[in-house]
Formats: structure tokens, C-alpha cells, sequence
């Protein structure tokens, strides 16, 4: 599979709104997240997304079809809930980017596109002026029912790009699960590296 990595900015990120939603509902419907979302949800998020002008995509194609996609923006431009934990403990938010979400098909895994993925946001936060960059990851039990066998989670990728998880810099986001018959809080921790 010929896979190319294409870096969407301004306008261009127009054309990805359906193909990110519906990423996003796919691949976060797998464990860790179990995330039960809708068509309709999911655009409003990404043209919020759209929203801040220094937002980027990343996105991975093949033969034109947007089969991954990688997020960021400028930590400042989140909302409330996801500034919150740095506002608490009195980390500056004006030189941090926010790595969002990183969805890929499970056919396309395995072939080195999480790396582009971190290597093209990295680039544009270093290009944009970020001093670090951050992300988050769901923090589920480790004898959580649909855990899957086998499963590992993307700690020792993440480390070995450099960044870790701080200490108590956790937030809580609301989603629905699938089997779940509302929204309720799950806790996010952050992990971060200095640039």
C-alpha cells in the first residue's frame, strides 16, 4: 500500500471534515476509548477544530482516500476542560501545542505512519513557535471487561518519541461508551515533551 502523508492547513482542511469524523467514529470505537459517537457530533468537533487558523491535519492517503489523520493546534485555543490541569498548576499555555486525536485504519498499521504523524505536528509546532507539545491518552483499568486480550497500550511508542506522562496533569472528558446508556466522565492523562 503506497500511503502519502499530506500536512492540512487553512482551507484545505475543509475537505476533510467528513473523512476525519468518520475516522474518528471507527477507530475510537476500538479499546481503550469504546467510544459510541455520531455522524453528526463528530463534524461539529472537527469544524470547531477548524476553527482556530493554526490548526493542522495530517493526513495519510491511499489513492486519494484519507485513511488516517492526526490533529494539533495551540493549547490555548482548547476549551476550558483541557486547559485546566496546566491553568491548576500554573503552566504557561501560550507556547504548548495540543496533539489531538491519531486514528488509523487497523490495515494500515504497523507501517511507520504514527512516526509521520508525530514528525509532521511536530514540525509544524516548532514552526509555529510551541516550546513543547502535549497530548492525552484515556486511562482505563487494566482488568477493564472489554480489554482486549493481548492488548498494549502506545506507552513505550510514546516514550520513545520523547515524551511522558506528568504526574497528576489529568483531565476528565464526557463520552458515551458503546453499551453505555449516557455520556459519563473519563480521565484523560496528559503526556508532554519539551522541544
Amino acid at each position: 500500500m503506497a500511503v502519502n502523508i499530506d500536512v492540512l492547513t487553512g482551507a484545505a482542511l475543509h475537505d476533510a471534515v467528513d473523512a476525519l469524523a468518520a475516522l474518528r467514529i471507527a477507530v475510537f470505537a476500538e479499546y481503550p476509548y469504546l467510544y459510541d459517537g455520531s455522524a453528526e457530533y463528530e463534524r461539529a468537533y472537527v469544524r470547531e477544530f477548524m476553527a482556530e487558523p493554526d490548526s493542522v491535519l495530517i493526513a495519510a492517503k491511499d489513492a486519494g482516500r484519507i485513511v488516517g489523520a492526526a490533529t494539533a493546534s495551540p493549547m490555548a485555543s482548547q476549551k476550558p476542560e483541557f486547559r485546566a490541569p496546566f491553568d491548576a498548576r500554573g503552566i504557561d499555555t501560550a507556547s504548548l501545542f495540543y496533539f489531538g486525536e491519531s486514528v488509523l485504519l487497523p490495515e494500515y498499521r504497523g507501517q511507520g505512519i504514527g512516526h509521520a504523524f508525530f514528525d509532521a505536528r511536530e514540525a509544524q509546532a516548532q514552526a509555529w513557535g510551541a516550546s513543547s507539545a502535549c497530548f492525552a491518552s484515556v486511562v482505563r483499568p487494566d482488568d477493564h471487561p472489554l480489554r482486549p486480550a493481548g492488548y498494549h497500550p502506545h506507552d513505550r511508542f510514546w516514550t520513545g518519541r520523547g515524551y511522558a506522562p506528568v504526574g497528576g496533569l489529568v483531565t476528565q472528558l464526557a463520552w458515551k461508551d458503546h453499551g453505555e446508556a449516557a455520556e459519563t466522565p473519563k480521565a484523560m492523562q496528559y503526556w508532554l515533551r519539551a522541544f
